[in-house]
């Protein structure tokens, strides 16, 4: 099975979503790729989306191989297995996430500008990516939000890598995925159209959402 494109996987995603019955629910995607995920959740739920913003920080040489993530609020970054397999002590991946630290900085300027972080406090929260593949930015995110005492707190993604899925269900009151899979290689593999999201695609999806009211 496949997902046409982002929308498609969102629609079907939203369909697990609303079966929780949420009292009183707000979305958070993650950028980039999670907004238009995350969009059609929203409107099937009546409810405000917004960005959740997280960074992945990538291994010395190797950016696309994550050894942690950073977090809107989080003091310090996450670090996962890989940065141990490769020896990196905690004090390395704070040098390493430098640069994601100022990528979370440029995307809370570009998406939200001077409007304050969606009060979570006593809601329902459902995070959105388009996929859980390391599961290391989830965890951040989650980390990061169950900090702020939401009611309850819920992790959704189209398809779900099995190992990271399971890793991280105890961070999150439910982890909701059309798809699981033992064998997943890359989020992308499950999409005919992957096409990477822009940001004027971000925000015209945000423009065209409920606001947070609170």
């Amino acid at each position: 099975m496949h997902f046409r494109d982002r929308t498609d996987a969102g629609r079907q995603l939203a369909e697990l979503v609303a079966a929780l019955e949420l009292a009183d629910p707000v979305v958070l995607g993650l950028p980039r790729g999670g907004i238009p995920v995350a969009a059609p959740v929203a409107a099937a739920l009546a409810a405000p989306l917004d960005v959740f913003i997280v960074r992945k920080v990538g291994a010395p040489g190797r950016p696309e191989l994550g050894v942690g993530a950073v977090a809107e609020g989080l003091a310090e970054p996450v670090v996962n297995d890989v940065a141990q397999h490769l020896h990196l002590s905690d004090d390395d991946v704070r040098r390493l996430a430098v640069t994601a630290e100022e990528e979370l900085a440029r995307q809370v300027s570009a998406y939200r500008g001077d409007r304050p972080r969606t009060a979570v406090t006593g809601r329902d929260v459902i995070l959105v990516d388009d996929g859980l593949a390391t599961g290391v930015t989830a965890e951040a995110g989650l980390r990061a939000l169950r900090a702020a005492s939401p009611r309850s707190l819920h992790f959704a993604a189209p398809v779900c890598a099995s190992e990271s899925l399971h890793r991280i269900s105890g961070l999150a009151d439910h982890v909701v995925s059309v798809l699981v899979s033992d064998t997943l290689r890359s989020v992308g593999e499950w999409y005919d159209d992957f096409t990477q999201t822009t940001d004027a695609e971000v925000l015209r999806l945000l423009a065209g959402s409920l606001r947070p009211d609170r």
